[in-house]
């Protein structure tokens, strides 16, 4: 196939026909310095200029504060997992953790490895299905609060940014970041890789305020210091310098799309234009999350057998429709639709849904 498919993949997942133009069109000479990207210093001014416009880039459209720091690391946000606690977390002290999904659940895990983890939250006796809507009781000693505020894999979406009453808040945002404006002002540390809305797979970016950098211990590995990355410009050793390369053109055609504003606008549309199809279809398709906690970005439903799940995305992978199938944890159907994922394409799926459903009924 040489055309452009709809591809609802929940990471690595579409990213802009522009920023892919671009890429290829500087493959072999980036910007008249006669080599790619992938084969330039790190330490070049060239590669210098292009960290510059990533980190400067996201800064801009998620409004950071001056006080925080932009890093991009290696290792996904599954490594994250252990570095938050590593650097923040003692073996007497404890964390609050709040499981939405199977992500999360994954992060306090590893944080349990450290030190106390407190789940002051969890949804997975009900299947995983919503976020929580009242107020939460957080532990006065807790030295952070850590939550994930998209879980791909259930279609679960925090509505709103959480304020832990001045325990510190860490974020896992890797499928939601960038997808409508936050407050970043309200988290201590949002973690994210960039392999949703960010940029390519193999770069975690890591916004971390001034104050949190400063409880890190002394005597912490360096390649697991967030002062060294803070320290050294994300370079205490050789960067993901292509992966860096792509989210500056991400971050630049999202300026060009009018902002995060423009994009939150957007993403409501698409999801609400897909949502109505499931609930309209007379219980043919049936959506997984609450409809109060029901995420933007990976919309998760099912048919009514495993059957009918499995024809469903054959038929449509060929019709130009792929990555439909629903994590291998949990089944059914899963359409990623981050940010660079087209309007017409959810169109597309709903038009095939309501075809689907006529031959099917």
């Amino acid at each position: 196939m040489t055309g452009r498919i709809y591809n609802f993949s929940a990471g690595p997942a579409m990213l802009p026909v522009s920023v892919l133009e671009t890429a290829r069109d500087e493959m072999f000479s980036f910007r008249g310095t006669g080599m790619s990207v992938m084969e330039m210093s790190h330490r070049s001014n060239a590669f210098a200029e292009v960290l510059d416009q990533a980190e400067s880039g996201l800064r801009r459209l998620l409004v950071v504060p001056d006080s925080y720091k932009i890093l991009f690391l290696q290792g996904g946000a599954s490594l994250q997992f252990s570095m938050v606690p590593l650097n923040f977390l003692g073996s007497n002290e404890s964390a609050d953790y709040i499981i939405t999904g199977a992500w999360g659940k994954k992060a306090a895990a590893e944080a349990e490895k450290c030190g106390d983890v407190q789940v002051i939250y969890s949804s997975e006796e009900t299947g995983f299905k919503t976020a929580p809507i009242s107020e939460l009781i957080f532990s006065s000693h807790a030295k952070y609060l850590h939550f994930t505020s998209n879980e791909t894999i259930e279609g679960v979406e925090f509505s709103r940014d959480l304020d832990a009453g001045g325990i510190p808040v860490v974020c896992d945002a890797s499928s939601n970041i960038l997808s409508k404006p936050i407050d970043v002002s309200k988290y201590s540390l949002i973690y994210a890789g960039a392999q949703k809305n960010i940029g390519p797979s193999g770069v975690t970016v890591i916004i971390i305020s001034g104050e949190m950098l400063d409880q890190i211990p002394r005597e912490q590995h360096r390649m697991l210091d967030y002062r060294q990355f803070a320290e050294h410009d994300s370079m205490p050793n050789t960067p993901n310098t292509w992966g860096i390369y792509l989210i500056s053109l991400v971050a630049e055609w999202l300026t060009e799309q009018g902002g995060l504003t423009s994009m939150g606008v957007k993403n409501r549309q698409k999801a609400a234009y897909l949502y109505k199809a499931i609930d309209n279809s007379d219980g043919y398709y049936r959506g997984h999350a609450n409809v109060d906690s029901r995420s933007r970005m990976n919309i998760t439903f099912r048919l009514s057998s495993v059957e009918l799940d499995d024809r469903f995305c054959s038929e449509a992978a060929m019709e130009g429709l792929d990555g439909l199938r629903g994590h291998r944890s949990l089944g059914g159907i899963r359409a990623s639709i981050y940010n660079a994922f087209p309007f017409e394409g959810v169109k597309a799926l709903v038009d095939f849904m309501e075809d689907f459903a006529r031959r099917n009924g």
